[in-house]
């Protein structure tokens, strides 16, 4: 794993979002109250994009797709869901839930700084 810059910081404001590529993988940054995280911008169950999700108060990022929900830092699952209601909560019910992968920031010299 390697620090790659991918931003400068002051390119991503409070409340901001923004998605980088880095090598082959797609991450969005999230600032959240000056806090910034970095994940995979995919949902880890269907690939669809999780830029648009509702971001909780306790650090959560909630698919807008299944309403499956993450933890930012750790990555997680929490109340996995699968698939489209009704049959998605059936269906969590059998198949385990899959984290939210997460990548280390830091930032150095104005620039937010992801480990890959």
């Amino acid at each position: 794993m390697s620090w790659t810059k991918v931003l400068a910081e002051d390119a991503l404001s409070t409340g901001t979002r923004e998605v980088v590529k880095v090598g082959d993988r797609s991450i969005l940054l999230l600032n959240q109250d000056g806090t910034i995280y970095a994940v995979n911008s995919k949902c880890p169950h269907l690939k669809l994009s999780l830029k648009n999700g509702k971001i909780t108060s306790d650090g959560e990022i909630v698919c807008p797709w299944h309403k499956s929900s993450f933890n930012l830092t750790t990555g997680a699952a929490k109340d996995w869901t699968p698939w489209p209601p009704v049959v998605g909560q059936v269906m969590a019910m059998v198949s385990s839930a899959k984290p939210l992968e997460v990548f280390p920031v830091k930032i150095e010299e104005g620039s937010i700084w992801v480990e890959v």
